[in-house]
């Protein structure tokens, strides 16, 4: 039973998480005779990236759908005498080409084509800066440093899309295998019962000049575009073709079956399926049609066969009489297909070269907004990218380190904001996932420094004399051995 599962995945989610930032470090420089040099902690290394990349070796995504978690390596904390910390590794994933990623809203956010195609599909964080970064005039020696930030975690959704040039359309057993069988050389799964087809299937033909590839995908039957059978995994497979092809089986023996029924049925599917990548390769209604009459080779199916042609070419449609058995019209097919698929390329615009694919961010955007707490009217709450990531950044079990946070955000001008919003001293404030009450830094709006931030505790209380001290003490001695005769002369007194 093992051998007859697909071994074939088009559709995984899987769960990613870059690699957190590691942290800053606080240190104070030491040597002999300089115990307090000045801050000379290291920044945090950088989190990894999570990246997507087309390679060429890979032809499905079944290695997601059996390790669907991946998360690459975080960065490193910064250390002592000026050393940062390692950057994490990034973590590459390999996908096979035709690979769209989507989040699970089913916004599509990357259509990788083409080896060597890059998405970052996950962003690492940034690392800490430690107390050396941090000092300033006004903060000589800080007692602190930041944390790293966490890394980007999604939950993506990858779709394989054949790529694909001709697309075969037709129910289950309309003979699209043995077609693409000996149009190319591709040797799919061939029997007499539906749905013998469960994986794409491609196959590459040479028409003269021209080569193409043909995918012969899982059947098609009413209902497919909602999910029944396996049509939502055929439809997915033709989003990218440059022609549809219908295969009608004309020596088919089922009760209310007939080549134009089995043609409007095929068309309706396609009309309800609405592509991913509608925007960007058209609708499937614009694609170009072409009809294959199968199994002519059988009396009853060519007598068919002619007596329909007129009305499906009455419709626009080019219709060429098949037969896999005997090869009867596939030359002809196969350079019909051509002249499409030349016209379909060179409409198309020149194909770009292995790019690397980033899902943009506001850059220098120091928006904030503040509002009123839904669930505490006398409560508030502060969004915005920059006091989100400083409050990750903060060591709250570190008063200076708080002190920072308070500077940073009355800059930015949030203290400001809450005043006109309503805020009072003791309010509860929520920015990203800490709440506190907050203290107004500026009382009144009028600046004034509360508390010796910036400072070094260690550095004021150090025990070392400073030089006015040393020179008091000099004219004290000296004072002393005056009074004493030390210094009065000889013993005449001359």
């Amino acid at each position: 039973m093992e051998g007859l599962v697909s071994r074939f995945v088009d559709r995984v989610t899987i769960h990613i998480a870059a690699g957190d930032g590691g942290n800053g470090c606080a240190s104070v420089h030491r040597e002999k005779f300089k115990p307090l040099g000045g801050p000379d902690g290291g920044n945090g290394g950088r989190g990894g990236d999570v990246r997507l990349v087309v390679d060429s070796g890979v032809h499905t995504l079944l290695d997601f759908h059996h390790r669907p978690h991946a998360r690459a390596a975080s960065g490193k904390q910064g250390k002592g005498s000026l050393r940062n910390g390692a950057i994490g590794e990034d973590l590459v994933l390999p996908v096979p080409d035709g690979t769209v990623v989507l989040t699970e809203d089913g916004e599509v956010l990357a259509d990788l084509t083409g080896p060597g195609t890059t998405f970052v599909a996950a962003q690492g964080g940034r690392g800490g800066l430690g107390n050396a970064a941090l000092a300033s005039k006004a903060r000589k020696a800080p007692g602190f440093a930041l944390l790293g930030e966490p890394g980007e975690q999604f939950d993506l959704v990858l779709e394989l899309k054949s790529v694909a040039d001709a697309g075969l359309l037709g129910f289950p057993s309309a003979g699209k295998s043995s077609l693409i069988s000996v149009l190319s050389a591709a040797k799919p799964k061939i029997a007499d019962y539906p749905f013998t087809t469960l994986v794409p299937n491609l196959g590459v033909v040479t028409a003269g000049e021209t080569v193409f590839t043909v995918a012969d995908v899982p059947g098609l039957i009413p209902g497919a575009s909602e999910g029944r059978g396996l049509g939502l995994d055929f439809l997915r497979h033709i989003e990218r073709c440059a022609v549809l092809v219908h295969v009608v089986d004309c020596a088919t023996m089922e009760p209310g079956r007939d080549p134009l029924s089995d043609v409007d049925a095929l068309e309706a599917e396609l009309a309800r399926y609405t592509p991913a990548l509608q925007g960007e390769h058209g609708d499937l209604g614009d694609r170009p049609r072409l009809v294959v009459l199968n199994k002519v080779d059988v009396p009853e199916a060519r007598e068919l066969a002619e007596l329909i042609r007129g009305d499906l070419e009455a419709r626009g449609l080019r219709v060429f009489e098949v037969s896999t058995a005997s090869h009867e019209g596939l030359r002809e097919l196969s350079f019909a297909l051509a002249e499409e698929v030349e016209r379909y390329r060179a409409a198309m615009p020149e194909p770009e070269p292995a790019r690397v694919v980033i899902r943009p961010h506001a850059i220098g955007d120091s928006g904030f907004t503040v509002e009123v707490d839904p669930e505490d009217e006398e409560a508030f709450i502060v969004r915005g990218e920059k006091p989100e990531r400083w409050v990750r950044q903060t060591q709250f079990d570190n008063d200076e380190a708080v002190g920072f946070l308070a500077d940073r955000l009355a800059k930015l001008g949030v203290e400001e904001a809450l005043g006109r919003a309503g805020a009072e001293p003791g309010s509860q404030v929520t920015i990203g996932d800490m709440t506190f009450d907050w203290e107004p830094s500026t009382p009144a709006g009028v600046a004034s420094i509360l508390t010796g931030r910036g400072t070094d505790l260690r550095l004021e209380s150090s025990d070392r004399i400073g030089a006015s001290d040393r020179k008091a003490a000099k004219k004290a001695r000296r004072g002393n051995l005056d009074a004493e005769g030390g210094y009065a002369g000889d013993e005449d007194g001359e």
